[in-house]
């Protein structure tokens, strides 16, 4: 276990209630740059073009500033995760509706009238499929934004002999060898950052700063 002292993940402030305050730009700037890369991702994933995922990067996080004022986290209720990407959910079906009533807006006559209406009675498949999606974007990014955030705090030795020998699926023994470490100080640095990141993935699960 990583020593409580030393955690400076675990020990911080809840960053979702220092959002509440619409005067800590500090505070919001965090918490854009931290969840920015998954809504984002997932709006990319959906189909949507750069530009449209950039307005739903705006949009959500719009909505997200005016509810938070009121927002309560209750685990009880639903995790922070599952919240933001309902908002997330909700601003990529609204762009999904726009292309469906532009390509909609372009029959004209009866038969096209007829098609039309069939085309906004069948579901779309990038919505149909959309739940699935934001769940699986949402693991994927959570654990590369963990990792970032992981790589700006931890010892920056420590870290390479991490992503020499997990990520990059070095033998230990060629880690400690290139590095000049003893074996021993390769497996307390690979469990010190893999328990930094699983906190971290937390954090970001929870919203919790």
């Amino acid at each position: 276990m990583v020593p409580p002292q030393d955690d400076s993940i675990r020990t911080r402030s809840s960053l979702l209630r220092r959002v509440r305050r619409w005067d800590d730009q500090t505070s919001w700037e965090d918490f854009h740059d931290t969840y920015k890369r998954i809504v984002r991702s997932v709006a990319l994933r959906s189909g949507l073009t750069e530009a449209e995922a950039d307005d739903v990067v705006q949009e959500t996080f719009l909505e997200v500033a005016k509810k938070m004022p009121a927002f309560e986290y209750d685990p009880k209720r639903g995790s922070f995760k599952a919240w933001l990407l309902r908002l997330t959910r909700w601003r990529i079906l609204d762009h999904l509706r726009r292309r469906r009533r532009a390509r909609a807006s372009l029959a004209t006559g009866t038969a096209n009238r007829f098609r039309t209406a069939l085309i906004e009675s069948v579901p779309d498949p990038a919505a149909a499929s959309l739940d699935t999606l934001l769940e699986k974007e949402w693991q994927a990014e959570v654990v590369q934004t963990a990792l970032l955030n992981v790589r700006r705090r931890a010892d920056p030795e420590k870290f390479q002999i991490f992503d020499l020998y997990v990520q990059k699926e070095w033998p230990a023994k060629k880690v400690a060898r290139t590095l000049g470490l003893s074996l021993n100080q390769v497996y307390l640095a690979k469990h010190r950052i893999t328990e930094l990141l699983k906190a971290e993935v937390e954090r970001l699960e929870r919203g919790r700063e």
